[in-house]
């Protein structure tokens, strides 16, 4: 199979790549290799993939005429879209560029997609989506009508983005809600990477709100698990469209977060209290049984061992390079 990916350099892309390439299929990446993250740890992300089944272009989603030359010149059997602008704060500082990349990048996948007959397609929404929500766990079935950021906007425009396609043109989709994901060669923008880098550092974090805050962190790999089941997903089944939350479907107050981090680094962290930024929410936490259910996804890694596995990636690939 040929299999493209979108933002294939960032942190979901580069190891789900992995584990498409392990199985044996082909890659088709796009990544614009843009600065929102340091481009160093992107091109090392890549490295080590076989040249042989692992084609690489540098160019961003919101090309058209760039796009529609790859899709000419690949054969395509399955598109996973994972490439777009992230973060909540960053949204909030620049809408119109989370809205050019997430809104209209996406509407030019589809687009190419229907073009070429592409039927199947997996696309990287958010828990974001899910706003202000006091009901928890967070399902599915929760209205999302309501979204506190720019970034959350642009995501649920692409769920329905999905949709419309789905329908007009009986495209097979899968929407992932992705909760909060970590683990090794995450983005540095991020609360796990970017806490470990400072208190390894002996730098002060800013603590956000009163530390009760709580996330449901996924483990890097089991998202992984979920993306590759929804890829079989819709090649498997013929006029689908599903919206799935991938997460732990455990939370964990930022305190406790905090302190697990500053205890495998054996660091005391430097804690500066800031008041609850705007467009945070304050709990994420996915009710996952439809992912369970209709994908067989089954998350594996515990919040301790996965942030073992954080600090000791970071102690020896990134401490001092990124």
């Amino acid at each position: 199979m040929n299999i493209l990916v979108t933002g294939g350099a960032g942190f979901v892309g580069s190891h789900t790549i992995r584990k498409i390439l392990e199985r044996g299929d082909k890659v088709i990446c796009i990544d614009d290799f843009n600065g929102f993250n340091n481009p160093l740890l992107k091109e090392d992300r890549i490295r080590d993939f076989p040249a042989d089944n692992f084609k690489l272009y540098r160019a961003n989603i919101t090309d058209f005429k760039v796009l529609e030359n790859i899709f000419e010149y690949n054969d395509i059997d399955l598109i996973i879209h994972l490439a777009a602008r992230a973060g909540v704060r960053n949204s909030i500082a620049d809408p119109r560029l989370y809205s050019e990349v997430n809104v209209a990048g996406t509407i030019h996948l589809l687009e190419l997609a229907k073009k070429h007959d592409i039927k199947d397609f997996v696309f990287a929404s958010s828990s974001s989506v899910y706003g202000g929500n006091k009901k928890v766990p967070f399902s599915e079935e929760d209205a999302v009508d309501y979204p506190i950021s720019p970034y959350a906007t642009t995501k649920r425009a692409g769920e329905l983005s999905c949709h419309t396609y789905h329908h007009l043109f009986d495209m097979n989709i899968v929407c992932l809600r992705f909760f909060t994901v970590y683990g090794p060669w995450g983005r540095m923008d991020m609360a796990p990477y970017k806490f470990t880098d400072l208190i390894a550092n002996d730098q002060p974090i800013e603590m956000y709100g009163d530390g009760t805050s709580e996330r449901d962190y996924t483990y890097i790999d089991d998202i992984v698990s979920g993306v590759l089941a929804a890829a079989d997903h819709v090649q498997q089944n013929k006029k689908v469209f599903e919206i799935c939350n991938l997460g732990n479907s455990q939370t964990i107050p930022l305190k406790k977060f905090i302190g697990l981090i500053s205890q495998y680094l054996d660091k005391k962290p430097k804690i500066i209290k800031k008041p609850m930024q705007p467009g945070d929410m304050k709990i994420t936490y996915a009710d996952i049984s439809k992912a369970k259910k209709l994908l067989g996804y089954n998350p594996q890694t515990s919040i301790e061992e996965g942030l073992k596995n954080l600090v000791e990636w970071y102690q020896k690939e990134a401490f001092g390079k990124y």
